[in-house]
C-alpha cells in the first residue's frame, strides 16, 4: 500500500528514519541555528503525531522525555508517522537558559512573522513548515526556576477530545487551562491540532519519576492513536487509579523573606490552616510558620531554600473534580 507524500523543508520524507534540520536563521558569528528534525514513518497511513521538547532551553527534563521515546524506539509507528524535535531552543539548551538568543521567550511569539525577530522568524517557520503536517502534538515542559511541578497535562476542558486525549496519557493531575496568547499551544490549536502540554519538574532538573510518567503518557497516546501496539508495554505500568481535573488553583505567597524548610509533598493533598512549612532569618531570632489558605491538592512547589517577601511558595488546587 503506498503512503500519501509527505514533503517537509523541501524534502520527500518516505517510510522509515529521515532527519532533517531546521536551519533558517543563524547567529551574528553566522553561525546556523540548527534544529534536528526526526521523523518515522510507516508505510501504512495514519496520523501524524508531533512530539517536542525544549522550548524553553532550560527546561531539560521535557527534552531527557523524547530522548528516551527515540532511545528506546517507541517512536517507529506500525502506520502514520511520528515527528519528534528533542530540542526546539538549541542554543537557549546550550547556554541553559530559558530564552532564544535574541532574549525573546520563544513561547510568546507563536505563531510567528517572516520579518519579525529572530524567535518570531524561527517560529514562523515551525508553524508553516511542521505543524501543517501533522494531527497531533505532545508538548513538554517544566516549572520555571526552583518551581517543582506535579506530573500533569494542561488542556481546555472544554476540547473534549483533547481532555480525552489528557486523561489517556494518564498524568494524575488535568488542569483546565486556557490557551496562553501567543503561546505554541494557542497557535498550534488555531490551526487544528489536538495539543497535549505536559509540566513536571523544573528547569535544570532531571527527574526519574516525571520522566517515567512523561514516557508512559506518550507510550498510552501513541498505542490509542493507533499509530503502534504497546499493549505489551502497557500492561507492564501500574494502573492509573486516580485523576483529577482541576478547574482553578491559588498560589500560596510568602509574608516575609528569609530562609524556607517545606514540610508538605507535593501532589499530596492539604488542608485549610494547614502548615506547609516555615520562613526564618539565619540568626535564630525570626521564624514564622506558613499556613495554606484552601482545602486541595498541592500540584506545584517552590524548592528555593532561600525567599523573598511575595515570592510563590505553593501552588494548590482550589476547584476539582475527580474523574
Amino acid at each position: 500500500m503506498s503512503i500519501k507524500p509527505l514533503v517537509i523543508l523541501d524534502q520527500k520524507i518516505g517510510p522509515g528514519k529521515t532527519v532533517i534540520n531546521l536551519d533558517i536563521a543563524k547567529l551574528h558569528t553566522r553561525t546556523k541555528l540548527e534544529v534536528p528534525v526526526i521523523i518515522e514513518r510507516a508505510r501504512k497511513d495514519g496520523p501524524t503525531l508531533l512530539i517536542l521538547a525544549g522550548i524553553h532551553g532550560n527546561e531539560v527534563n521535557g527534552v531527557e522525555i523524547v530522548r528516551q521515546i527515540i532511545k528506546k524506539k517507541y517512536n517507529k509507528p506500525q502506520c502514520g508517522t511520528i515527528i519528534c524535535i528533542p530540542v526546539v531552543n538549541v542554543f537557549g539548551f546550550l547556554n541553559q537558559e530559558r530564552m532564544f538568543p535574541d532574549g525573546r521567550d520563544l513561547n510568546r511569539v507563536f505563531p510567528g512573522s517572516l520579518k519579525g525577530s529572530l524567535a518570531a522568524r524561527f517560529a514562523y517557520y515551525i508553524m508553516e513548515e511542521i505543524v501543517p503536517h501533522v494531527d497531533y502534538v505532545i508538548d513538554y515542559h517544566t516549572g520555571g526556576s526552583s518551581r517543582f511541578n506535579y506530573s500533569q497535562i494542561r488542556v481546555d476542558a472544554n476540547d473534549l477530545e483533547s481532555l480525552s486525549l489528557a486523561k489517556i496519557f494518564g498524568a494524575k493531575f488535568i488542569i483546565d487551562s486556557r490557551n496562553r496568547d501567543k503561546s505554541f499551544r494557542q497557535a498550534a490549536t488555531e490551526k487544528g491540532k489536538k495539543v497535549l502540554l505536559f509540566e513536571g519538574g523544573k528547569s535544570l532538573h532531571l527527574d526519574k519519576q516525571v520522566t517515567r510518567q512523561g514516557v508512559r503518557g506518550a507510550v498510552r497516546v501513541m498505542h490509542h492513536l493507533g499509530l503502534t501496539n504497546f499493549s505489551a508495554e502497557i500492561s507492564e505500568y501500574p494502573e492509573v487509579t486516580e485523576q483529577i481535573l482541576i478547574h482553578k488553583s491559588h498560589w500560596i505567597r510568602a509574608n516575609h523573606s528569609g530562609m524556607y524548610r517545606r514540610i508538605v509533598s507535593i501532589g499530596d493533598p492539604i488542608n485549610n490552616k494547614e502548615v506547609i512549612g516555615s520562613i526564618s532569618d539565619p540568626y535564630g531570632d525570626f521564624e514564622r510558620s506558613v499556613k495554606s489558605t484552601h482545602n486541595g491538592f498541592i500540584i506545584c512547589s517552590n524548592q528555593a531554600p532561600i525567599v523573598n517577601q511575595g515570592d510563590a511558595l505553593v501552588h494548590i488546587s482550589t476547584e476539582q473534580e475527580f474523574l
